[in-house]
C-alpha cells in the first residue's frame, strides 16, 4: 500500500508530539500522569494496561504500558461539529505511560486534533485552528506540570 503522505516529512510539531521523561514507579507515574492531565482540565475516559493483557494473553513478557484515554469534553464537543462528527474515530486523546527501566518512565502524547487535520477528517479552517490551539495550551500546561511532583 502507498500511502499518501510521506510520514519522514512529518514532523513531531505536525503531529503535537510531547514527551516528557519520569523518574518513579510505573504505579505512580501512572497515577501522576492521571492527576496532572485532570488539574489541566481533561478528564479520563478510559484507561487500560496493553502490557498486562498481552503478558496474560500471549506471554509476551512487555514492560509496564499503560494508557490514558483523555478527554477535555468541551474541546471533544466542538471537535465533533468542526470535523462533521468523524474525529470521533479518533477519540480519545491518548496519553501512554511506559517502563524505558525501572524507576524511568516515558510520558507520550500526540494531538489528534493534529492528526486530523493532516487524514483530512478535519478541514482546514478557523474552527479547527482554534481547537487544535485551545487543547494544545492544555496539553502544554499538563506537560508542563508533570515534573512538578
Amino acid at each position: 500500500m502507498t500511502l499518501p503522505i510521506d510520514p519522514a516529512a512529518i514532523a513531531s510539531g505536525d503531529i503535537g508530539e510531547e514527551r516528557a521523561t519520569l523518574r518513579m514507579d510505573h504505579e505512580a507515574a501512572v497515577e501522576h500522569v492521571r492527576e496532572t492531565f485532570v488539574d489541566a482540565g481533561f478528564g479520563i475516559a478510559t484507561e487500560f494496561s496493553p502490557s498486562e493483557m498481552l503478558n496474560e494473553k500471549v506471554d509476551a513478557g512487555r514492560d509496564p504500558y499503560h494508557v490514558l484515554g483523555a478527554c477535555n469534553p468541551t474541546m471533544a464537543d466542538r471537535a465533533l461539529d468542526a470535523t462533521d462528527r468523524r474525529i470521533g474515530g479518533l477519540f480519545p486523546c491518548n496519553v501512554v505511560v511506559w517502563q524505558e527501566n525501572p524507576g524511568v518512565q516515558t510520558v507520550y502524547h500526540v494531538s489528534i486534533m493534529r492528526i486530523a487535520r493532516l487524514l483530512g477528517v478535519a478541514a482546514d479552517g478557523d474552527a479547527m485552528d482554534d481547537i487544535i490551539a485551545d487543547t494544545g495550551e492544555l496539553v502544554d500546561e499538563a506537560f508542563g506540570n508533570l515534573n512538578a511532583a
